[in-house]
């Protein structure tokens, strides 16, 4: 490892994850000369083919109805500065937190979450299909760019902050049966994920609610005064705004991601004191998450994703392209499974036809979704 990156090793705390606990890579590769290896992580994640599709991919708008409203790709932007912020001001690795913000959305299907629920449905006598366990079956498996293995050859820390991108795994059964190879890390799916890992989960949460309330205002799905009906909420729009403000969105939502931020720094940094998190392998045995918001902003949080779904999600509008998007993939999962020798032959990393195809369609972005539908309908 270079001088700076060792200089920057220096400045983590004791219970980051830094050189010292570094778990190395399922196929040993010779250390670079400049980069950290979660510099690596993060540059081989921006250079996959699957990052790039997710300018195409929705995050609740198709991406053909406006040019400013989000995508998964500008999501995962936005997810990564923020948890790059936290990690910064607390001593963590923020190289890490950016390789785990930037690739925890790559298994998303076309048509956002609307897409997800019929391609679950079509798969549900073969397994199911989750995006968390497709993001690494992605970076495992499905990017073929390089000769001497498969996938991206992530560092174990890396995919250990994925996969528990939710906390310790529950159902061990699911994941091995979606992910066999992922036995070849010898993670233990039983402890929480790094701090780092911890961070980029709850960026996730600061970033799709903060941004989804900015694309309702821009949609003129609600108002910032209809906003006001959210407990806490309405005391932080009544901050930013006098009675002699203009009420445009970017300053409420600027208000918010900083509420937010604070309250997790603040609330996480008092957990580390109270918990004594003296190393990584305390933050892993602990019986709880450590990166934490405080009950306040966790039930702001709450009402907000509440807000969102009845305001938002179940908007006549949304709603419309939500069951168009499910006969899309339908017709093109019923069309593959007659038809599966026109699958592109890199998309043949499984033993199961119908894991074959779901591969290839959760990868699709919404425009070859449609256009193919349009082909073969």
């Amino acid at each position: 490892m270079n001088r700076s990156a060792e200089n920057y090793n220096s400045i983590l705390k004791p219970y980051a994850s830094n050189k010292a606990n570094y778990l190395g890579r399922l196929y040993p590769e010779t250390t670079s000369a400049y980069r950290s290896e979660y510099q690596r992580d993060r540059d081989r994640v921006i250079h996959c083919s699957s990052f790039r599709r997710l300018k195409h991919k929705t995050q609740v708008f198709v991406y053909h109805e406006g040019d400013h409203f989000r995508t998964r790709l500008t999501h995962s932007l936005e997810v990564s500065q923020i948890s790059r912020s936290i990690a910064r001001y607390m001593g963590l690795n923020e190289d890490l937190c950016e390789a785990l913000s930037l690739a925890h959305d790559l298994g998303h299907t076309p048509f956002g979450h609307a897409g997800e629920d019929v391609l679950s449905e079509c798969m549900s006598s073969y397994g199911g299909f989750d995006h968390n366990i497709q993001s690494l079956r992605i970076l495992l498996l499905l990017e073929n760019i390089y000769e001497k293995f498969p996938g991206l050859n992530l560092s174990t820390n890396t995919v250990d902050g994925l996969l528990k991108h939710n906390g310790p795994i529950v159902d061990e059964n699911k994941v091995l049966s979606l992910l066999p190879d992922i036995k070849n890390y010898k993670i233990n799916f039983q402890t929480f994920g790094s701090l780092e890992a911890q961070i980029s989960s709850l960026s996730d949460d600061i970033a799709y609610n903060n941004h989804d309330i900015d694309d309702g205002l821009r949609a003129n799905f609600f108002t910032i005064d209809d906003l006001k009906e959210i407990p806490i909420l309405k005391d932080i729009i009544l901050e930013t705004y006098d009675k002699n403000s203009t009420k445009n969105n970017y300053k409420l939502v600027r208000r918010l991601i900083d509420y937010m931020v604070t309250d997790l720094i603040n609330n996480s940094i008092e957990q580390i004191n109270l918990n004594n998190i003296s190393s990584i392998e305390k933050v892993h045995k602990a019986s709880k998450e450590i990166i934490i918001f405080s009950e306040k902003t966790n039930n702001l949080i709450k009402n907000i994703k509440s807000f969102l779904f009845n305001n938002m999600y179940k908007h006549v509008h949304i709603q419309k392209w939500s069951e168009e998007s499910k006969i899309i993939l339908n017709t093109i999962f019923i069309y593959y499974m007659k038809n599966y020798n026109k699958i592109e032959k890199n998309f043949n990393n499984s033993n199961s036809k119908e894991r074959n195809i779901s591969d290839y369609i959760s990868g699709m972005t919404d425009k070859y979704a449609i256009d193919l539908y349009n082909s073969i309908k």
